[in-house]
């Protein structure tokens, strides 16, 4: 089953260099390991939400905003799409990532196709 991964983190947590650079080398093994697994099926991180546009149409009315559609401490900063056995190889695969020691991974089971 498919499951995407939803890489939550508070933006306004300033992180050292070197320990962005360490999130960024324990992510690039993370990544390595679930390709190898054949669990990993795409992922990618997020500009920040600051370049965010949220569309809404209302009325036939098409309405914009700067920003995340919704306000919350922790934004979506990436994704992945995962495939694995059942939900307790998602939750074992999503507990391994490193953001998660620090954020949150919300993992959502896609629809079938």
């Amino acid at each position: 089953m498919r499951y995407m991964m939803l890489i939550c983190e508070d933006e306004s947590v300033a992180f050292t260099e070197d320990e962005d650079r360490a999130t960024m080398a324990a992510i690039d093994v993370w990544v390595r390991e679930m390709t190898d697994r054949n669990v990993r099926v795409q992922g990618n991180r997020l500009r920040p939400v600051s370049d965010a546009t949220a569309v809404r149409v209302r009325g036939g009315e098409v309405l914009l905003a700067d920003g995340p559609f919704a306000e919350a401490k922790e934004q979506i900063a990436g994704y992945d799409i995962i495939d694995c056995a059942n939900l307790d190889e998602a939750i074992e695969v999503a507990a391994k990532h490193p953001v998660a020691a620090f954020g949150t991974i919300e993992v959502r089971p896609l629809l079938p196709e």
